[in-house]
């Protein structure tokens, strides 16, 4: 039953002055050249670069209240914090930020456990930062040990999506449309996971000791992974409405159409991302034996897929592009750019991600940071690459917000200039 404003809770009347004010930044949010802009990056014919700042440290913004949460119910809650960041971005750094024209409520997914959660010690030097430092306790040790990994049950709870939905709906469904999102894209990074489950150190020294046993972790991860994949698949989970692929654009002409008609969404329709983060220690063969292999019946399954992360892989472009429909490889701070670029060419996506230190200073060096921005879009330019500006892993801003907003002006400037 739709409430009158009058008869709302306090919870409601919060939410409907977000919406009303989501709703008119949305008139202003230029999407339609920001889709344009986006699109044409990855499918490879791009306009400029484009400039996304993703993975904040939300404790060290709210300088001003402007993220401070006051809704009671935990589900309107999460809500009230989606609002309140997207308008945060909107308003002080924006870039070549989407807003989603619709509040989006997750379809409720569930899933048993794996058989192993990770045990670890931590250590902090900020409690509001959930960036910390682990010490993880091997739990796969032996080849006795992979008994504790078994498959999971993936159960979609659509009576509490119902009521999600609903409940927004009647809060703010005459402001702004309000939508179901499932799963946009398939995720796979089993090395994190074993990472995880192992340590770092015991993991890279059985890399090099027990390179089967290995093998048996990998596939028994990526079994477990992909069969949650299929499970998503036929529970009617998959859809191609993403905000973003891990932080950068994802929109794109070149994927499958989805005919929801015809049967469940396919892996055809659908974006995959792998990255071995830890592999930035290993060698290129390894590399490949231990993880491009496996990612060639997974994720190439998908119609595009976007390779890396934070490992380095500007010496492994010719492993990585064996991953059927490779669309975009990461860049990190620690690759060249220019040897990066050059092997890239006009092939695939350099979605660089220029160095998050720059504002985790007192004071942003904007000659400095001009000067690592001009050398990824001169590389890129030099060889005929799209390209993408994706300020990520913020772990701080040592408590000064302005030093993101102050890069986004500038890499806005720069990349508007090219």
């Amino acid at each position: 039953m739709d409430l009158g404003v009058d008869e709302m809770n306090q919870d409601g009347k919060i939410l409907r002055g977000l919406a009303a004010r989501y709703s008119l930044a949305l008139q202003g949010a230029g999407n339609a050249e920001k889709e344009r802009l986006h699109r044409a990056g990855n499918d490879l014919h791009m306009v400029r670069p484009v400039v996304l700042v993703d993975e904040l440290p939300w404790h060290e913004l709210n300088q001003t209240g402007e993220l401070t949460l006051c809704c009671e119910d935990p589900y309107l809650r999460e809500v009230e914090c989606w609002l309140r960041r997207e308008l945060f971005q909107f308003k002080h750094f924006r870039a070549d930020r989407i807003l989603r024209p619709f509040v989006p409520v997750g379809k409720v997914v569930r899933a048993t456990g794996i058989g192993l959660t990770v045990d670890e010690r931590q250590l902090a030097t900020d409690q509001a930062n959930h960036i910390v430092s682990h010490e993880y306790h091997d739990q796969l040790a032996t080849p006795e040990d992979l008994e504790k990994l078994h498959k999971a049950t993936v159960v979609y709870d659509e009576a509490e999506t119902a009521r999600r939905w609903q409940l927004v709906g009647d809060l703010v469904g005459d402001i702004l449309p309000v939508k179901k999102v499932g799963i946009d894209h398939i995720s796979l990074n089993p090395w994190d996971d074993i990472a995880r489950f192992r340590g770092v150190t015991p993991l890279l020294i059985s890399l090099a000791e027990e390179p089967e046993f290995c093998h048996q972790i990998m596939r028994r991860v990526t079994d477990i992974a992909m069969d949650i994949a299929e499970q998503y698949r036929q529970l009617g989970l998959f859809e191609n409405m993403p905000a973003s692929l891990h932080c950068t654009p994802v929109l794109t002409d070149d994927l499958a159409p989805m005919r929801p008609d015809e049967g469940p969404v396919g892996y055809e329709s659908l974006w995959g991302r792998g990255t071995a983060q830890i592999f930035a220690s290993v060698s290129k063969a390894m590399h490949e034996e231990f993880d491009i292999e496996y990612m060639k019946d997974t994720i190439g399954r998908c119609g595009l897929v976007y390779y890396g992360c934070c490992e380095p892989l500007d010496k492994k472009i010719d492993i990585v592009e064996k991953i059927p429909h490779l669309r975009k490889i990461s860049i990190t701070p620690w690759a060249d750019v220019d040897i990066a670029a050059e092997a890239i060419g006009r092939r695939y996506v350099l979605s660089a991600k220029p160095n998050p230190a720059a504002v985790g200073v007192s004071r942003l060096d904007e000659e400095a940071l001009r000067r690592e921005l001009g050398h990824i879009l001169s590389a890129c330019k030099r060889n005929g690459c799209a390209c993408e500006l994706i300020l990520k892993d913020i772990s701080t801003c040592c408590g000064r917000p302005e030093n993101i907003f102050e890069w986004a002006r500038i890499a806005m400037e720069m990349v508007n200039a090219y």
